[in-house]
């Protein structure tokens, strides 16, 4: 029985620790903060409640795998799962409105056809089947197996992109697959917003970017009652009836080195404890920016630890009436004039509202983080215009919106790094790009220390940290014979 400590308690972290836990080693999680769950948060005021971060899962198959190799308890025992159906709504700067059903492409087509004309959801349809041959080619490497000791073949563009032009122009961004494949601005719209959701600029990311919305059209959107939150506490519960032992308001401050392999963790306040094996969830650049990890001693390629220079903006709104008949869970109000492309949440959960009479909605938008880089500030005065032109995108989605505003609340990317380390959120690894989207291995340069969780491979998102764990145990119980998962 090995000594295993697990640094944070974000999703990633919690389903490595449960299946360490469940192969027999004695497994000890020490949080930062006062709470479990990362960045998957809630907001809670005067009965009304909120996801503060993802509120849809996708691949809902990486959870159900989890609990079923760690317990006689399915998934669906434990939370509530329900298909989002229609998958979403959107809403086009034209003012032409889409439904697009959940997992069906027939579906797809037929309604892209019938709000934007014939032949729209053809080329959408044939847009992803090539989208689905970047996703065979990369299923497996990107998503299932470690990170290979040669990544180069991953910075080649799996996406067959159409040629254009007599010159036959290289297709190289998901911008220019919209703009050159899709002859519809809207589609092209339509794209972008997919990227945009999972913390992509579409003007740079790769052609192998498509890969996103294949795998969310063709595999579904889920809803777990109760919000995204009560998939984080069957997590949890799972990890203690697996007897993984928290500590709460626990930072670690130094990963223990002896002999050139980790050793351990120093804790705030001096004290240190010994570990045959250090996992960490926590954000990757900030280890060896904080000092946890010594970058002078571990040689850090830093160019292949992604950064997507993006994160959210979250308004949370207090409602008073019902929800009408006619509401759907999800919406995609894209961007017009100076409003932002906003995704607009309307779970009917009476979980998350002090009764039928009022709703809680939440508004994202995701923005560039840094600002030196970009030069914005999150100050007050910035936030609140910001904020106001989230709500104004989002009364496209819900009737009589600014009537049946109670209160609302703003989170920006200053409250995403006091909750998870870092003000970035991280997206799924992608192929291309010269290998730049692809995160941390799970293996560090350092022995003994890994790395799960949406900063390490496969990358951001629920799906991705929960595969994360998978590959990590994986790589400590098997060592060397471990070749992904299955």
């Amino acid at each position: 029985m090995a000594r295993i400590v697990v640094i944070g308690a974000g999703l990633g972290a919690m389903a490595t620790a449960a299946r360490l836990a469940v192969a027999g080693h004695r497994v000890t999680v020490y949080e930062r903060t006062s709470t479990y769950g990362g960045a998957v948060g809630r907001f809670a005021r005067e009965g009304f409640a909120f996801d503060t971060g993802p509120g849809l899962l996708h691949l809902p198959a990486v959870y159900r795998d989890l609990f079923v190799k760690t317990g006689k308890e399915p998934l669906e025992e434990c939370v509530a799962l329900t298909q989002v159906d229609p998958a979403s709504r959107h809403v086009f700067a034209d003012g032409t409105r889409v439904d697009l059903p959940n997992a069906s492409r027939a579906g797809t087509v037929a309604a892209l056809d019938a709000a934007l004309g014939a032949g729209a959801g053809e080329r959408w349809g044939d847009f992803l089947v090539r989208a689905r041959e970047a996703w065979d080619r990369t299923r497996r490497p990107l998503l299932e197996e470690p990170q290979p000791a040669d990544p180069a073949p991953l910075a080649r563009d799996p996406y067959p992109a159409l040629k254009a032009g007599l010159l036959r122009r290289p297709t190289t961004t998901l911008a220019q697959v919209g703009s050159r494949e899709l002859g519809d601005p809207r589609l092209a719209a339509l794209l972008d917003a997919y990227a945009w959701s999972y913390g992509f600029d579409p003007a740079t990311a790769p052609a192998a970017a498509a890969v996103l919305p294949y795998m969310e059209q063709t595999f579904g959107s889920w809803y777990v009652g109760g919000g995204i939150r009560a998939l984080a506490d069957a997590v949890f519960e799972r990890c203690r009836k697996r007897r993984v032992e928290f500590f709460f308001d626990t930072p670690v401050e130094d990963v223990l080195e002896k002999d050139g392999r980790a050793v351990g963790v120093g804790l705030a306040g001096g004290e240190t404890v010994e570990a045959d094996h250090v996992v960490s969830g926590a954000p990757v650049p900030t280890l060896y920016r904080d000092g946890v990890v010594a970058w002078e001693d571990n040689d850090i390629d830093w160019p292949h630890y992604q950064t997507t220079w993006t994160s959210r903006v979250t308004v949370c709104l207090a409602l008073r009436g019902p929800r009408e008949s006619a509401a759907v869970h999800r919406t995609v109000v894209h961007a017009a004039g100076e409003r932002p492309t906003v995704t607009v949440l309307r779970p009917d959960d009476p979980a998350l509202r002090p009764d039928a009479e009022h709703e809680s909605v939440t508004v994202t938008a995701t923005v560039h983080s840094s600002p030196e880089r970009y030069g914005q500030d999150w100050g007050a005065p910035d936030r609140e215009a910001f904020a106001d032109r989230m709500v104004e995108a989002a009364a496209e989605a819900v009737p009589g919106l600014r009537e049946r505003l109670l209160w609302r609340h703003v989170r920006t990317p200053e409250d995403v790094r006091r909750d998870t380390g870092s003000a970035e959120v991280p997206g799924p690894a992608l192929a291309g790009a010269r290998g730049l989207l692809r995160p941390a291995a799970n293996r560090s340069p350092l022995p003994g220390l890994w790395f799960a969780g949406g900063w390490s491979h496969p990358g951001g998102g629920l799906a991705h940290a929960g595969m994360s764990g998978a590959l990590v145990a994986g790589l400590i119980v098997e060592g060397a014979d471990f070749r992904g998962s299955r």
